[in-house]
């Protein structure tokens, strides 16, 4: 999500609210990442709406970097790294990216061994923040990075999930992306001995404004969700 650059590079975190112990009332706007807003955050957001019944919220879905204030955006998600502005962030999680395809596609293109095995194969490529085709892989001290390709590429992680279980390729994704097919085993991981660089969950808030009450508590409350649902913060699924 964009914000006005600054002099520092530093992620900052938000003022304190004032009033937080006050009920929270009015309406919240929040914006998201569509997948992970539709798979992780609205199935929760009853206990959310629940625990403040004075509260209406606007779910704003989008892939792409947004000017916050322009939007009228008071918190938003952002997985991925940071811009190199100035910025209000608090993390609230972390995740494991992975090399996942459904048990079909890998039984008809064979089961890669090792990370330089994926150039037989097709990749679906995600063409946004922290995506693209080139990927470093770890394995102890040993470090190896792939170009991978393929066919198709899409610009929203929609297309990435319908893509892999379309059986049209493999991903290179967080397993939030693939959340319910992973408990499912719907889709399934490979080269799980080799580490891929995790993915980082933020919560931005509006550069140069105090942070709202229900901004914070939202932001909060994500982060909550994601710990007790197994895909914790700071922590992976599967670890």
């Amino acid at each position: 999500m964009n914000v006005p650059k600054g002099r520092s590079r530093k992620p900052t975190k938000p003022n304190s609210p004032r009033g937080a112990a006050a009920a929270l009332s009015g309406r919240l706007r929040f914006c998201g990442p569509l997948s992970f807003t539709r798979l992780l955050v609205l199935p929760r957001l009853a206990i959310f709406l629940a625990e403040h019944p004075g509260l209406d919220i606007d779910v704003v879905l989008d892939d792409r970097d947004i000017d916050l204030i322009v939007a009228g955006i008071d918190v938003a998600l952002l997985i991925g790294r940071l811009s190199d502005s100035a910025v209000t962030a608090r993390k609230i999680g972390q995740c494991q990216r992975r090399v996942i395809g459904t048990p079909a596609y890998f039984a008809a293109k064979g089961m890669p061994q090792t990370p330089a095995d994926l150039l037989a194969h097709h990749a679906i490529v995600y063409e946004q923040r922290d995506g693209g085709a080139t990927w470093a892989f770890r394995q102890g001290t040993s470090e190896t990075t792939v170009s991978v390709s393929g066919r198709l590429r899409v610009s929203a992680g929609e297309g990435i999930r319908e893509g892999v279980l379309a059986g049209l390729g493999f991903a290179i994704a967080s397993e939030w992306l693939f959340a319910p097919e992973l408990k499912s085993g719907a889709v399934q991981v490979v080269l799980t001995d080799w580490l891929l660089p995790t993915v980082d969950l933020w919560a931005l808030f509006p550069t140069g404004r105090q942070a709202s009450a229900k901004a914070r508590a939202f932001a909060s409350f994500v982060e909550t969700q994601m710990s007790v649902s197994g895909f914790g913060a700071f922590g992976s699924a599967r670890d």
